[in-house]
């Protein structure tokens, strides 16, 4: 995964990832390109972009394995290589960022140069003050922090358990709502705790390092790489979840019913929020894990699940990983190289510590493509694969963009990508690829089912995916205090998503550090903009296959059409303002929760039906 500028993360949402950021530490390394060796002429900007292109692209690949080997062999050793590199990286970064404030206010520039020196100074994701000793400060914090994150484990019946397998035992329906809650609170106590004095710190020197830039903060600093102002940035999300927030209220209440009904009043309430520990994820960030407890009788039975499926081929991970491929080629793209076979971490390696969390790399910025997985043949990992290789072809298809345009259109393309091609997978495309037997495909009476079960992980995840971001605004800029930092996130949780802890929280608890892409520090609005840019796409490549059926049976595995238009996109790379690359797929140049909403119209019109006389929100 290149990481050098801005993190592509990955993860079903699944989905994230880490950064693998450049910077070539070789002693004999040419020295950086200094914007005072180029005058401040549109002729000597251009010249300046073009030395730090190059010294970046060279720079990379080091640094790149230097993460990789960190996340896939967790040790001091590799700890102390990937906090060098990073930290090295983060100087040169910022030195960058603040050179390029140089040519700024130069008049005539070249349109291509103006736009990649904004890209140097906001696509930085933890910046470093120009103070000696700041930048490696700042690298062995965020190493620290991961580190500590992927040897993180839980309890459950007392006994220690890792954060992959504490993650499956959430979405285990069969366990008690008293082990449930002993693993949520184990693995915020133990996980997110420790963090917290090390994420102060790092928040106070990244600040720092923002401001340098010339931003209020680091939330400022994110919220500008998106073609628009912050300010117009945080309205557009905000308009994205008030068109969408109904669904959501709509859903919550049905799953809220479902629970009480399960669980009884003592543990789950028929009214207010939901307990966080019930939704079947550690973060009740998705709650499709739960699907059998709330799926509507007889149209949830879908006759098949893919796990299942799976299994009685007798497939594994490999296999799971090749499918995903073959939708890809289906599509007229390229198969993966060879290296990607022999290089990716496919499966958890069981004499070491790893950072589990999947993720999609590009080692050399051309075709030294990756997954980072510890796979398990289930349902779930079979969708995230589809997700993670989408980063991958994404990768590729950029790669031969100067090196500041590789990267997506904004980061919520490059998490959209893979998601709608997951949206494909279908019960026809099942049947497709052998998996499901014709004569077991749903029939039409089972569309609210298959809506529900997407609706679990699709909607329910919307809310989350905004508040990751906005309750890290306000550290950043203070309105959040260290003192608040719990308090904060409780309150948040409930405003948002409507749900609770399974008890009261102490104050001094840090439970947001749980949650990878907090101590990762990954920028979070990415995915909540991809599940709604996902199902965009997803309408645009149905459209454009002739499909003529409901929006949500849509397959368009094998349409070469489809797969033609989307490289057209893709291999646009961050080369142009995002609305561009939007109109070359969809037609459209403005993201649209329209097609989302049209996707689960029927299960919204159901919903309504099922939860008239119950009490919506919280």
């Amino acid at each position: 995964m290149r990481y050098s500028l801005i993190a592509l993360a990955a993860g079903l949402a699944a989905a994230s990832t880490a950064p693998a950021f450049a910077q070539d530490t070789a002693a004999a390394a040419p020295a950086a390109p200094a914007a005072a060796s180029y005058p401040a002429t549109p002729a000597g900007a251009a010249q300046y972009v073009a030395a730090v292109e190059a010294d970046f692209a060279k720079s990379s690949i080091e640094v790149n394995r230097a993460n990789w080997i960190n996340y896939t062999y967790i040790n001091e050793d590799t700890d102390a290589l990937s906090a060098k590199a990073n930290g090295d990286f983060t100087e040169k970064q910022v030195s960058y960022a603040t050179q390029a404030a140089r040519y700024a206010g130069v008049a005539g520039l070249d349109p291509d140069v103006a736009r990649k020196l904004g890209i140097l100074r906001q696509n930085i994701v933890m910046p470093a003050p120009s103070t000696p000793g700041a930048a490696a400060e700042l690298s062995d914090i965020g190493t620290r922090m991961s580190s500590a994150y992927g040897k993180g484990k839980g309890t459950l019946d007392g006994k220690p358990i890792n954060g992959s397998d504490i993650e499956a035992e959430m979405g285990n329906v069969n366990h008690t709502p008293a082990e449930y809650a002993e693993m949520w609170t184990s693995w915020h106590d133990n996980v997110g705790k420790p963090l917290k004095a090390d994420y102060v710190k790092q928040v106070e020197i990244a600040n720092k390092g923002a401001k340098e830039l010339g931003y209020a903060d680091v939330g400022a600093m994110w919220r500008s790489g998106y073609d628009m102002t912050p300010e117009q940035f945080a309205a557009e999300t905000e308009r994205l979840w008030q068109e969408v927030k109904p669904l959501y209220l709509a859903l919550h209440t049905y799953v809220r019913r479902k629970l009480n009904e399960k669980y009884g009043d003592a543990v789950q309430a028929k009214t207010g929020p939901i307990r966080a520990d019930l939704l079947g994820n550690m973060w009740a960030q998705e709650w499709g894990n739960i699907y059998p407890l709330v799926a509507p009788a007889g149209a949830g039975d879908l006759g098949y699940d893919i796990g299942d499926l799976l299994t009685a081929q007798n497939k594994t991970p490999i296999d799971m990983v090749k499918a995903g491929e073959g939708f890809y080629s289906s599509l007229g793209f390229q198969p993966l190289p060879d290296t990607f076979w022999t290089r990716s971490m496919i499966t958890k390696p069981a004499d070491r510590e790893v950072i589990c969390h999947a993720s999609a790399w590009d080692i050399d910025n051309m075709d030294d493509i990756r997954i980072k997985m510890c796979t398990k043949v289930n349902s779930d990992d079979f969708v995230t694969i589809h997700h993670e290789l989408g980063h991958n072809y994404y990768q590729r298809a950029y790669k031969n963009q100067s090196y500041l345009y590789q990267n997506g259109a904004n980061d919520g393309f490059h998490e959209a990508i893979g998601d709608f091609i997951a949206l494909s997978i279908t019960p026809q495309y099942l049947v497709q690829i052998g998996l499901l037997d014709k004569a077991k495909v749903p029939s039409a009476d089972k569309d609210i089912g298959l809506l529900l079960r997407q609706a679990m992980d699709k909607v329910a995840f919307l809310p989350f995916g905004l508040l990751i971001d906005r309750y890290r605004w306000g550290i950043f800029d203070g309105s959040i205090q260290p003192a608040d930092y719990n308090k904060a996130w409780t309150k948040m949780r409930m405003d948002y998503q409507g749900i609770v802890p399974p008890a009261a929280r102490p104050d001094d608890a840090f439970d947001a550090g749980a949650k990878y892409h907090i101590p990762g520090n990954t920028p979070y609005t990415r995915y909540f903009l991809a599940r709604i840019l996902q199902f965009q796409f997803y309408q645009a490549a149905c459209k454009q296959a002739g499909w003529k059926g409901p929006l949500h049976r849509c397959s368009f595995y094998g349409d070469k059409k489809v797969g033609e238009n989307l490289n057209k996109m893709l291999e646009m790379g961050q080369s142009k303002p995002w609305p561009d690359a939007l109109k070359v797929f969809t037609g459209s140049p403005k993201i649209s929760a329209k097609p989302m909403l049209d996707y689960f119209a029927p299960l919204k019109e159901w919903l309504d039906a099922q939860n008239k006389g119950q009490t919506a929100g919280w």
